[in-house]
């Protein structure tokens, strides 16, 4: 009985091996410069239980992650960075390396890109860096997983199933030999989840500045999708779309703006995508699409204000 048993299952763990294909990772340590201690939360969670000043989270599947830097020290404001990109500009997953810095004209704490290599198996992180892998740490609110495992004998049939994260899998034998019983397994795994509430602090430009722009293949796609639009408005639509999921640098909101017919859909998207920009130090790029003066001193002013 035991024996037979064991077959259904070991074709289920076959089943279950095609699901569990490797995806590529990526890696980022961040460190502080001056030595402050710090949180890092990634997509709501929080990475390290206790405050580091160097930093290194592994495992990331993600291309790119809203992060907030919480300090340690209270009095050290939050850092809120919404596009933190972990791949190259070919989307490729690389050991990306941030770094935390004060601003010596006006002492504000900033998080700017530092470093980018490829991924290193076997890689051993130096004994100052701290590292943890991702989804690992961080006990919060607990919520629960339950995997359930169901063996049923008939009087010629042998059934297993298994319900792991809502995907069913069964396999059923025919057996003359076998009689009628059934065995059910719960098990009820808790897992833990973090969530940090929306910071108040905003960072001057949002979290593109020093980001990895647009892929040169994807930009192409969505311009040749914003000029497949027959009205400027529509066109102003789907541009802003773009930029609100992607950063840009300055060369392609120009040509972002060339692609409406109107004065007004270029002032419009150039101060929107403002804060989706890589570059924001080269936005006078900007100004050669416009047509009147009175447009580029509408958004020079714009952007003094912001």
């Amino acid at each position: 009985m035991t024996k037979k048993l064991l077959l259904p299952f070991g074709i289920l763990l076959m089943v279950l091996s095609a699901y569990s294909q490797p995806q590529p990772v990526g890696n980022l340590t961040i460190f502080s410069e001056d030595g402050d201690k710090f949180f890092l939360i990634l997509n709501g969670e929080r990475q390290n239980t206790e405050a580091q000043t160097n930093l290194r989270v592994e495992d990331l599947t993600q291309n790119y992650y809203s992060a907030k830097i919480i300090f340690d020290d209270k009095s050290i404001p939050e850092i809120d960075k919404k596009y933190l990109p972990i791949v190259d500009a070919n989307g490729v997953k690389q050991d990306v390396t941030y770094k935390i810095k004060k601003n010596k004209n006006n002492g504000k704490i900033t998080l700017n890109y530092f470093s980018m290599t490829p991924i290193v198996q076997g890689y051993t992180a130096p004994t100052n860096v701290y590292v943890v892998h991702t989804g690992t740490t961080a006990p919060a609110a607990n919520t629960s997983v339950t995997q359930t495992t169901t063996t049923t004998t008939g009087t010629n049939k042998v059934a297993a199933g298994v319900n792991i994260g809502g995907i069913n899998l069964g396999v059923t034998i025919t057996d003359p030999t076998l009689n009628g019983t059934v065995q059910t397994t719960t098990t009820t795994t808790q897992t833990a989840s973090y969530t940090e509430n929306n910071s108040t602090h905003e960072n001057k430009v949002d979290g593109c500045f020093n980001a990895y722009p647009m892929g040169a293949s994807d930009f192409s796609s969505a311009l040749n999708t914003i000029n497949n639009q027959g009205f400027d408005e529509t066109k102003l639509k789907t541009a802003k779309q773009v930029a609100s999921g992607n950063c840009l640098s300055a060369d392609q909101i120009s040509q972002v703006c060339n692609a409406f017919g109107f004065e007004e859909s270029k002032l419009d998207f150039a101060k929107f995508a403002y804060k989706h920009c890589t570059e924001p130090n080269n936005y006078f790029k900007i100004n050669n699409v416009f047509g009147f003066s009175s447009s580029v001193d509408e958004l020079t002013n714009y952007i003094s204000g912001k």
